[in-house]
């Protein structure tokens, strides 16, 4: 892998940085973004091609950190090809992304559901990188902020105080999660996610978005990829997937069911607050119109046993997101 070097930053520098690699003649495709500011464009030369990343925050070294740890780990993240401050090139997975291949053939749903499984198995058997941001009790519980500086306002709701929910919140999670730390991936869903069939067992998932990950509670990213804030997963998949967890990983359903819900509710309160802020102060409307099926997640969290004493403080705070109100979120002017 090419050592960074200097004075290579974002839009400027990336002529610069492809000449350097060879790559100034490729065929330039951009492909689809993500939520952050990141941009993605696909190289092509002749029969070779790399994935451009274009990253004005620069987070490609921790990309490239967590890249080798999974590749060391015997996972599929992309090779490296090239980096500097703001830029890098890296292996070009393809087009089988999961969403793509359940649209196309929902027979596949469940079968590579099950194949993500097996990642989440073979991480929850090795140790976590050391440096990373450990998400405990206090960590998740701190991250629903969103929620009250974003979607409460934007969708009309009155104003509340964010200690009685943030609290109860992080004393259930301090009650609930397991002493064991693993590798959080944070965004482990179906469009983070490229189906290799030529690889062999857990090398045939291609993981990518894995920037933010922390050292934090198995079943994270089991909720992550389940309760998909993009899809609905199907009822027959979601427990099919659960099942298979639990004989992966030793653990039993009645176990994973609580950190399951409670792990579920502290994820999709703090997206309602993301997606209302992108559509507030990043010109991103399209994420209100995934408001709904969070909401949807978060209403069955609350109605399970682990929510009890959650429910009372949450629903009397949250307002919904009927259609008026996510139309009028979407025409709030930017403060």
């Amino acid at each position: 892998m090419d050592r960074p070097h200097r004075g290579c930053d974002g839009m400027n520098g990336i002529e610069p940085f492809l000449e350097a690699h060879g790559w100034a003649q490729a065929q330039r495709d951009p492909l689809a973004g993500d939520a952050s500011s990141r941009r993605y464009v696909r190289l092509r030369s002749g029969e070779t091609g790399a994935i451009l990343m274009v990253d004005p925050a620069d987070d490609t070294a921790r990309f490239a950190r967590i890249a080798d740890h999974l590749l060391a780990s015997g996972l599929s993240a992309p090779r490296i090809i090239a980096q500097a401050p703001g830029l890098m090139l890296i292996e070009d997975f393809g087009d089988a992304q999961f969403a793509r291949a359940m649209e196309e053939r929902p027979a596949m749903e469940t079968p590579l559901y099950r194949a993500a499984v097996d990642v989440l198995a073979h991480l929850d058997d090795t140790p976590p990188p050391q440096g990373l941001v450990e998400a405990d009790a206090e960590y998740l519980g701190g991250l629903i902020e969103p929620l009250f500086t974003d979607y409460i306002p934007a969708l009309g709701g009155n104003a509340a105080d964010p200690k009685p929910l943030t609290s109860a919140l992080t004393e259930c999670l301090a009650k609930h999660l397991p002493q064991k730390i693993v590798l959080i991936l944070r965004d482990f869903h179906a469009e983070n996610m490229i189906w290799l069939p030529q690889r062999e067992g857990v090398r045939r998932v291609g993981l990518l978005d894995f920037q933010d990950a922390l050292a934090g509670p198995p079943v994270y990213d089991l909720v992550s990829m389940l309760q998909d804030a993009r899809r609905d997963v199907t009822a027959e998949a979601q427990s099919a997937a659960i099942r298979h967890y639990a004989i992966q990983t030793g653990r039993e359903e009645a176990d994973i069911q609580p950190l399951y819900h409670l792990l579920g509710l502290q994820r999709n309160l703090r997206i309602l607050g993301i997606f209302a802020r992108l559509a507030r102060t990043s010109h991103k409307p399209a994420y209100l119109r995934l408001i709904p099926r969070v909401w949807a997640y978060v209403q069955t969290s609350l109605n399970s046993p682990v929510a009890v004493e959650l429910a009372p403080l949450a629903r009397p705070i949250l307002p919904e997101p009927t259609q008026d109100r996510l139309q009028k979120a979407a025409t709030c002017p930017t403060p």
